[in-house]
């Protein structure tokens, strides 16, 4: 990639994280397990694993669009436990000093 190239996807991820941390933090912690950067549309594809306070672990997949600064959310999935555990090993995208799903809004 040229360096034009990473400065633009820099930027892609610098806009994306401003607008999903914000929407994530009541997930936290929160883990980026997949990350696909679009530099020809202006967009970032990308996963994160967290507990959900009504469905258990889960993956979720959202595509943010730089252009038009928006963050849509496209679906999620059940993560099994052993998984999970094994995520969870790594650092988190997101950390959290207190765990509190009870405050998150189950969406």
């Amino acid at each position: 990639m040229s360096t034009k190239t990473n400065d633009r996807v820099a930027c892609m991820r610098e806009l994306r994280d401003a607008k999903a941390i914000p929407h994530l933090r009541q997930y936290a912690p929160v883990w980026l397990v997949a990350e696909e950067t679009l530099p020809a549309q202006d967009a970032i594809r990308f996963e994160v694993v967290f507990r959900h306070p009504f469905y258990g672990w889960v993956r979720r997949r959202y595509y943010f669009d730089a252009f038009n600064n928006t963050l849509y959310h496209k679906g999620q999935i059940p993560v099994g436990e052993a998984e999970a555990l094994e995520i969870a090993a790594q650092a988190p995208y997101i950390p959290a000093e207190v765990v509190n799903t009870v405050d998150a809004y189950g969406g």
